[in-house]
């Protein structure tokens, strides 16, 4: 496997999680959200919950998980090493958390579904989101929908942003997020066909059938995908589907079949060949995180928030029209 020593996160950071992480911070509460998100959220609970109910996976607990975990944390040039839980979970899932103590987390039910390659594959995946230091903003996301409406009563109003742009600026921005740890894994693995191989074992693989999926099939149920959005109604189904405004549910990731189709293009790309050769952006500390508001937003970003503002406007007429 190839090694990236002193490897900037911006070598592999997507386009479009730089355009939609510049936005999100851009937004008018963004800095109140990061204040009260640091003041009444600590990831220390969170360490303490894993260490005392999952397993610490080392030299000897998931010994051969273990080495795997080393070896993906040398190539990406990850320091220091990370803490890796496994949490008996059937959920096929793994998530990185935490800032001051990164860690990650693999299900049983993963391991289970998944060959030693594939857990490569998540485990770089996962480790490109600490590199890119999106950690600290996926909890900012997920706590604000859970918890902004109890906490709005005693905290300046935090809650009314959960009706607004700015929660949905968190989803565009952690959707988008997923794109560049997609591009981590490839990496790691320099090969594009096992992680397309894991991608389509975590939209629907089986244990007992997985013999039966086709990678082939899967890439070409992709392409079909795109090609639904020549149609404009389809457009908005998607919208609706990634946003449930109403019950406040929002997906965390893009649909396989679409990061099936970035990574592809990606690994076909002149950037791509030239990260492979050994010449990317270096930096030697990468694992820092802010949560300063960006400045000299491009025209990509800038294009995203109107976007978001009209959806704010569109959201604040719908609920005019209920309230009459």
């Amino acid at each position: 496997m190839p090694t990236y020593p002193d490897i900037s996160c911006e070598t592999f950071r997507h386009p479009l999680d730089r355009q939609a992480e510049q936005a999100l911070r851009s937004l008018p509460g963004f800095d109140l959200v990061a204040t009260q998100f640091i003041k009444f959220f600590y990831e220390r609970p969170q360490m303490v919950y894993h260490m005392g109910n999952s397993i610490q996976v080392g030299a000897r607990q998931y010994s051969s998980v273990y080495q795997i975990f080393r070896e993906c944390v040398r190539d990406l040039d990850i320091s220091p090493e990370p803490v890796l839980f496994v949490s008996q979970t059937p959920v096929v899932n793994a998530y990185a958390l935490g800032q001051e103590e990164p860690n990650i987390v693999l299900n049983t039910g993963l391991l289970d579904l998944l060959n030693p390659t594939e857990i490569r594959t998540v485990i770089a995946h996962e480790l490109g989101h600490l590199k890119c230091g999106h950690t600290i903003l996926i909890q900012m996301a997920t706590w604000v929908i859970s918890t902004a409406n109890y906490i709005g009563a005693r905290t300046l109003g935090l809650g009314n942003l959960v009706s607004s742009g700015l929660v949905f600026a968190f989803y565009e921005w952690k959707r988008k997020a997923e794109l560049s740890a997609d591009r981590a894994a490839l990496m790691v693995m320099d090969d594009l066909k096992p992680v397309l191989q894991t991608m389509m074992k975590l939209a629907g693989g089986s244990i007992q059938y997985g013999h039966e999926c086709s990678l082939d099939e899967f890439i070409r149920q992709a392409e079909r995908f795109q090609e639904l959005d020549q149609d404009s109604l389809n457009q908005v189904y998607k919208f609706l589907l990634y946003n449930n405004f109403p019950q406040n549910l929002f997906l965390t990731h893009p649909f396989a079949v679409e990061r099936i189709t970035y990574l592809q293009q990606w690994a076909n790309s002149a950037e791509y060949r030239q990260i492979r050769q050994g010449n990317y952006s270096r930096s030697p500390a990468q694992n820092a995180v802010n949560v300063q508001t960006e400045s000299s937003p491009s025209a990509a970003t800038e294009d995203l928030r109107r976007q978001i503002e009209e959806l704010q406007r569109e959201i604040d007429r719908i609920k005019k029209r209920g309230e009459e």
